[in-house]
C-alpha cells in the first residue's frame, strides 16, 4: 500500500545542484514533476532540519566530499532522464 504524501511535506525545488547536495546529506527524492514547465521539479520529504541545510546551502556553509556528490548528481539526472 502507498503512503499518501501531504503537498506540505515535501520541499520542492528545480535547483539540481540544491536537490544533489541535500542527497548528499540524506534526503530522497520523492517525485519530480515534469509538467510544471520547461524545468522539471523535485520533490524532497520535508524532514527535520531540512530546513536549515537549504539555508547553509544558499549562504555558502555546506561542505560535501566531491566524489558523493558527483554521485548523487549522477543519480538526480538518471532519475530526471528515465521516464
Amino acid at each position: 500500500m502507498r503512503e499518501i504524501i501531504n503537498e506540505n511535506d515535501l520541499f520542492q525545488s528545480s535547483d539540481l545542484s540544491l536537490i544533489a547536495t541535500l542527497c548528499c546529506f540524506g534526503a530522497t527524492i520523492e517525485c519530480i514533476d515534469r509538467n510544471g514547465g520547461p524545468r522539471a521539479v523535485f520533490c524532497v520529504r520535508r524532514e527535520h532540519g531540512l530546513d536549515q541545510l537549504v539555508q547553509a546551502f544558499w549562504s555558502h556553509e555546506l561542505k560535501v566530499d566531491p566524489l558523493d556528490y558527483f554521485n548523487a548528481l549522477k543519480q538526480c539526472k538518471t532519475r530526471l532522464y528515465d521516464r
